[in-house]
């Protein structure tokens, strides 16, 4: 934890209310998100319970499995909640536009310039806290590989059709969460406390209620009692006012309400099976559907206060204006969700269970990559964050006293001024480190050569040596060089960041990294046990 976060966690316990950590907002949020609540069962690993999802903050769809151990039950959850999210994701890959980018020509193997699809908007899916996102990736790998009974007419459990398809998707915003800076899928807590620093830890930030308490708490209450009350606070049956933002559920709930509702709708199922009579299963699929609207009642009472406080959290997110280089972040999430789309539109396999070696090395370069990327920008957009940097003394900022024209010691003397910059901030800089600074959004470098004496208020005077951008000709152009009286930051960071070592082709990969790699085999759906079926 940075220093000014580590003051600002301190100032919210001292007032009593989340304090800013950022001015703008680092993420870019879609003016037509999938919110997605879901709920599992408890023992049952990724057996899902229910769920509400939907674009629409006032009329959210319900799914609900009453018997969560029942297979069939829980594919007519995947197959309805595929009818929910596949539509709007069909409905931002149908909307294109024309774009360019560099591709490697077969033929010369040049870099050449080509003009591409790329999707105008792609979808945003958001879950209420960092366990949303592990059971999103979750349901993605258990639906990927799973058989429908065209392509198998054999298989014992078929699949629906678009259970497969959904769980592809899923797998890739699941996969996309994993890159930093991306928003395909973003997990409210984790926004939110990007943005605001409570005076609780950071385990204690995942639980959505009792963040918003600290962010926006009632009258006449500090975050502090407001999130011990959205944490503790029950009714007068034992249940918690504020219920876990899932997907687990409550022990008191699970205990007290949801198993003997459980109970009576397999009392109900099978009462309604050993009816002998058309009149008598009338009467009995009565009992049944009441039982199962109770689930349902249960399940919605659990999931609604967690879907409110995600779209209040949106709307606090929107109050903040975007950073500029978010739409460069999403840019790039829309090329990866346009890559996605051409992928599944050309019939290739699902996403394979592991990653041979050359796919899972540039994935972990990627994201390390993207890591300095995003908290390089994240600074230059925000001057808060910037404080941060300073703070730590990867960035200085100051007013320049001296402008010096010098140039270098060649044939063709290029322009290398000195200028100095009064500051009091105290970098850690080395002997001849680069710096940098943003000069019409691009890095411009300079090299440190050296301190002069202090100043008399306790500033230092740091000289640097500018290096590049300044032109082609002998004298620098205007604007390219700062002037005395100018007001500078230069960061020790780089603002760009540079490519990786290039790795072998997958069909080059040496024998002492699993290959060269055969034909892909399309993978088979996991063994059914005897939990899959009552």
């Amino acid at each position: 934890m940075s220093l000014i976060s580590t003051l600002a966690r301190l100032e919210a316990v001292s007032t009593g209310r989340a304090q800013p950590a950022a001015t703008v907002r680092h993420r870019h949020l879609s003016d037509r998100p999938l919110v997605f609540v879901p709920l599992t069962t408890a023992g049952e690993a990724g057996a899902p319970l229910g769920a509400l999802v939907g674009t629409d903050r006032e009329a959210p769809h319900l799914l609900v499995v009453p018997q969560p151990r029942d297979r069939d039950l829980r594919f007519t959850f995947l197959s309805e909640l595929a009818d929910v999210v596949l539509p709007y994701i069909d409905a931002h890959a149908e909307a294109v536009e024309a774009a360019e980018r560099s591709e490697t020509d077969p033929e010369t193997g040049k870099r050449v310039k080509v003009e591409v699809e790329l999707c105008a908007d792609a979808p945003q899916l958001i879950v209420p806290s960092r366990a949303g996102i592990d059971f999103v990736r979750l349901l993605g790998r258990s639906m990927r590989f799973r058989r429908t009974a065209e392509q198998d007419p054999e298989a014992p459990h078929p699949a629906p059709p678009r259970v497969p398809l959904l769980g592809r998707w899923l797998t890739h915003f699941g996969e996309r969460a994993r890159v930093p800076g991306s928003s395909l899928l973003l997990a409210m807590t984790d926004v939110l406390a990007r943005h605001w620093a409570t005076g609780q830890s950071t385990l204690e930030d995942q639980h959505l209620a009792a963040l918003l308490a600290w962010i926006d708490p009632p009258d006449g209450e500090t975050g502090a009692e407001a999130a011990l009350r959205a944490e503790l606070a029950r009714d007068r049956e034992g249940q918690l006012l504020c219920p876990p933002a899932g997907p687990a559920t409550d022990p008191a709930f699970d205990n007290k309400l949801l198993a003997p509702a459980i109970e009576r709708y397999d009392r109900a199922r099978t009462a309604l099976a050993a009816a002998e009579d058309g009149v008598e299963a009338d009467d009995r699929l009565g009992g049944l559907t009441a039982a199962e609207r109770e689930i349902r009642a249960l399940v919605e009472s659990r999931t609604r206060p967690t879907w409110d406080a995600v779209w209040r959290g949106l709307d606090r997110l929107r109050e903040l204006p975007e950073a500029a280089r978010a739409e460069e972040r999403w840019t790039r999430d829309r090329w990866s969700f346009t890559g996605h789309r051409d992928r599944v539109v050309a019939g290739e396999p699902p996403q394979p269970r592991r990653d041979d070696a050359v796919t899972a090395a540039n994935k972990l370069a990627a994201r390390e990559r993207e890591q300095a990327r995003l908290e390089a920008q994240e600074a230059l957009d925000d001057p808060l964050v910037m404080a941060g940097r300073r703070l730590a003394g990867e960035a200085f900022a100051g007013e320049v006293t001296e402008v010096v024209m010098a140039y270098s010691e060649s044939k063709r003397p290029s322009p290398r001024p000195l200028v100095t910059v009064r500051t009091d901030d105290r970098p850690h800089l080395g002997e001849r480190a680069k710096v940098f600074r943003s000069l019409g959004g691009k890095p411009q470098s300079a090299e440190f050569v050296g301190h002069e004496h202090g100043t008399e208020d306790g500033g230092a005077l740091i000289v640097l040596r500018v290096l590049d951008k300044m032109g082609r000709g002998k004298e620098p152009e205007e604007g390219s060089v700062p002037r005395k009286g100018d007001l500078v930051c230069f960061t020790l960071f780089e603002h760009e960041q540079r490519g990786g070592a290039k790795l072998p082709e997958p069909e080059q990969t040496p024998w002492t990294h699993g290959g060269p790699p055969g034909e892909q085999v399309f993978e088979a759906a996991d063994a059914p046990t005897e939990e899959d079926v009552l």
